[in-house]
């Protein structure tokens, strides 16, 4: 079985494709996604967060959200909104954000490699997260949000995008935040043939986003090949929906931290107990780390530019060296006693793209006491935990610009 194949993608009609393009699942409340839905019915967040077709508190985990989610993706396909290409193929698929581009392909990448970790993870999932995901594939029999991976840059696959995106696209759209998504449909039996041997002699592909959609797909196919006494392996529930950018291309922003309170201590005792490992220093500006290491905090009126002191830094391990780890071990553990972020609700996560400005807020307003600003996490360091076998804190990346759910959607049958 190839690492990745070919697929027949279900996409936009030309004529509704701008109606379409949502935000991934993810990123947006249940509120959130109501409104930008609103006077949009061929928005792909009725697939992806159906709940706002329900009533108000209606809880998006319960089954009558999955079956209107497979109703309205039905109802789609039903009426043309949604049109399934003849043959498979592959897609390039570029976004552009600002001066920022990457491009990268569609395919379906494989269950088997994903479960021998050829498809490399580098995160824990949540079982009632993956419990979502298979509840929402097995009820519209298709994966809708594509799993974003990378590769380490190939001046062959760069050539043939290169190609490949030169004439004109079959999508081009502006999303309502500005971000710019083309596609091109990838056709010739030639060109497909080339990608699937030029990927398939890849040591790995690494899962950058994703981790509960590809843990889920890994459930689904199980479950359906327990199910089938015909099983061969070429179902396309042995497959799951991606998208693959070569690493040089990407784009990691900042993802930090805010924190409700100081552990029962005073501004002064919180600060005497940060400069046990870092030296801190007032800033009269808003600080933004430059380099690995350095660190901002934000209290009510005031920055502060941290470095953690050299003696506290790892050297050979990939996972403690990293900035999130030296923070979380150097002060949001041993100073704010927070052991486990994932569960713990005095701390919260912000993505990088809300800005500094987002950290003053959340402090100001009063509903936490102490913001940190981060460097962001290198893609060289997310391959290195992987290649280790290791997993990397909760909440250490965040990629920008966002993959659009409904561009591309894979089905099972």
């Amino acid at each position: 079985m190839p690492l990745i194949r070919p697929f027949r993608g279900l996409r936009p009609a030309p004529a509704h494709a701008r109606d379409i393009v949502a935000p991934p699942y993810d990123v947006l409340t249940t509120e959130e996604a109501r409104q930008r839905a609103e006077g949009r019915p061929d928005s792909f967040l009725h697939i992806s967060k159906p709940e706002i077709d329900l009533p108000p508190g209606t809880d998006p985990y319960s089954a009558p959200v999955y079956e209107k989610g497979r109703a309205n993706f039905q109802r789609m396909i039903e009426q043309g909104v949604l049109v399934q290409d003849d043959a498979p193929s592959y897609y390039f698929y570029r976004l552009t954000m600002g001066t920022h581009e990457q491009t990268g392909l569609v395919a379906s990448a494989s269950v088997a490699d994903y479960d021998r970790n050829r498809i490399s993870k580098h995160e824990f999932t949540r079982p009632d997260k993956e419990d979502d995901r298979v509840r929402q594939v097995d009820a519209l029999n298709a994966q809708t949000g594509p799993v974003f991976l990378t590769y380490r840059q190939s001046d062959a696959i760069d050539a043939i995008a290169a190609q490949a995106t030169d004439g004109e696209s079959d999508m081009d759209v502006a999303a309502d935040d500005g971000v710019r998504h083309t596609v091109w449909v990838v056709r010739e039996r030639m060109v497909i043939d080339r990608i699937t041997e030029l990927f398939d002699v890849m040591s790995c592909l690494y899962i950058a986003d994703g981790h509960h959609r590809s843990a889920a797909a890994s459930r689904v196919a199980a479950a359906r090949k327990a199910a089938n006494p015909e099983h061969s392996g070429e179902e396309e529930y042995n497959y799951f929906l991606s998208v693959i950018f070569p690493d040089n291309q990407m784009q990691i922003l900042d993802y930090n931290r805010v924190v409700a309170d100081l552990n029962g201590r005073s501004v002064d005792e919180f600060l005497t107990a940060v400069e046990a490992a870092f030296i801190v220093e007032p800033s009269g500006a808003r600080v933004k780390p430059a380099a690995h290491g350095e660190f901002g905090m934000y209290l009510p009126g005031q920055w502060y530019h941290l470095v953690i002191k050299p003696g506290q830094v790892p050297v050979d391990d990939p996972v403690a060296r990293l900035d999130v780890s030296l923070l979380a071990e150097n002060l949001i553990d041993s100073v704010l006693g927070i052991s486990d972020p994932r569960r713990d609700k005095r701390i919260d996560f912000v993505g990088g793209i809300r800005g500094l400005a987002e950290l003053e807020r959340r402090v100001d307003s009063g509903g936490m006491a102490v913001a940190f600003a981060l460097f962001p996490t290198s893609l060289a360091d997310l391959m290195a935990v992987a290649d280790a076998g290791e997993v990397m804190p909760p909440k250490s990346t965040w990629f920008e610009p966002k993959l659009a759910d409904g561009l591309v959607s894979h089905l099972l049958d």
